[in-house]
């Protein structure tokens, strides 16, 4: 498994293992605790932060905000019952296939 793999996949051990502390010590517990609607808020918020270091070409802060993103957004798929296999899956279905093709098959 490459870098990421792994990482994401600690990554989401560490939340799922977390999912159940303390709400007032544990940051991802808080998360979880206040809703999937909370921690979709916070996902955009740093995916907006994300986008404007890309587009603004700070490096460093476009990895460190990139982090932030996968954690967000790994703590929403796990508030909703889902993790990076699910997504995986899903970009696996999609191999092979335009994006144009993709996105025009969404629609219908």
């Amino acid at each position: 498994m490459s870098d990421i793999g792994n990482a994401l996949d600690a990554l989401t051990d560490r939340i799922v293992a977390r999912r159940g502390d303390d709400p007032d010590t544990s940051y991802t517990a808080k998360l979880i605790h206040d809703g999937p609607e909370k921690c979709a808020k916070k996902l955009g918020e740093e995916a907006v932060e994300a986008a404007l270091a890309g587009a603004l070409g700070q490096r460093d802060e476009l990895i460190a905000e990139s982090a932030d993103v996968l954690y967000h957004l790994a703590v929403l798929l796990e508030s909703n019952g889902l993790s990076f296999t699910d997504v995986a899956e899903e970009l696996n279905r999609r191999a092979g296939t335009s994006g144009i093709a993709e996105k025009a098959a969404r629609k219908s």
